[in-house]
């Protein structure tokens, strides 16, 4: 098992910027961070194994959704998005259910950052038959759902719509009208609070294993991402 220290970074686009935290007290006792990185229920909210909060907690992790944009940073243009954080034993359904607006063939990016010192790497595949995607992604729930280095992104051929599941386990939807991405959060018993931080935009750790990493070529071959 890995794990990587990270402060908070607006790898997802559509978060907003947030104050730097203070700074860094003492690194907690081993016993006590190895409690930390074990516990993942929050109340109500079971974190997958891809993802902890810092120790500190600055961001507790609960469910539900909130309205945001992608900014353009060349034309100005904006591009409304959703953001939403679910439990664990909803968060790869609702991820599967949000693809069903992008229509019957869909564009897919796979992002993989377990490469020590390398940028993200992306695979992609072009006209993929949505539901054929759906099947072979439920093969590898275990990697989406708890790698911390796998990230997807499937998006609509032409129009400028588009559903993430990202590595910190968030679902983001781009797309001109919120309307049936919200739909479909709400039916799966997400609320809207658009108040609502992320685990994303605090201090954070992320985990991943060197299985993952042989996973994730697998996914790749599996749907001709090249």
């Amino acid at each position: 098992m890995r794990f990587f220290d990270e402060h908070p970074a607006l790898t997802t686009p559509a978060l907003r910027a947030v104050p730097a935290p203070a700074p860094r007290s003492a690194r907690p006792d081993d016993a006590t961070l190895a409690a930390h990185m074990a516990r993942t229920r929050y109340g109500q909210f079971t974190l997958t194994d891809a993802i902890r909060p810092g120790w500190q907690l600055d961001i507790v992790p609960r469910a539900g959704y909130r309205h945001d944009a992608w900014v353009d940073p060349q034309g100005g243009g904006r591009l409304p998005a959703l953001v939403a954080a679910a439990s664990r034993e909803d968060l790869f359904e609702t991820f599967l259910d949000l693809l069903a607006p992008l229509g019957d063939t869909v564009d897919v990016v796979l992002e993989s950052s377990h490469a020590e010192g390398v940028d993200r790497v992306e695979h992609v595949r072009d006209g993929i038959e949505r539901l054929v995607l759906e099947s072979v992604l439920w093969e590898y729930e275990d990697l989406l759902l708890h790698d911390g280095c796998t990230g997807i992104a499937v998006m609509h051929p032409e129009l400028s719509m588009e559903v993430q599941l990202d590595e910190h386990k968030l679902i983001v939807a781009y797309a001109p009208s919120r309307v049936p991405f919200e739909r479909v959060l709400r039916e799966r018993g997400l609320e809207r609070d658009d108040r609502l931080r992320f685990i994303s935009q605090a201090e954070h750790l992320h985990t991943s294993h060197e299985r993952f990493t042989r996973l994730f070529a697998d996914l790749a071959g599996r749907i001709g991402a090249g």
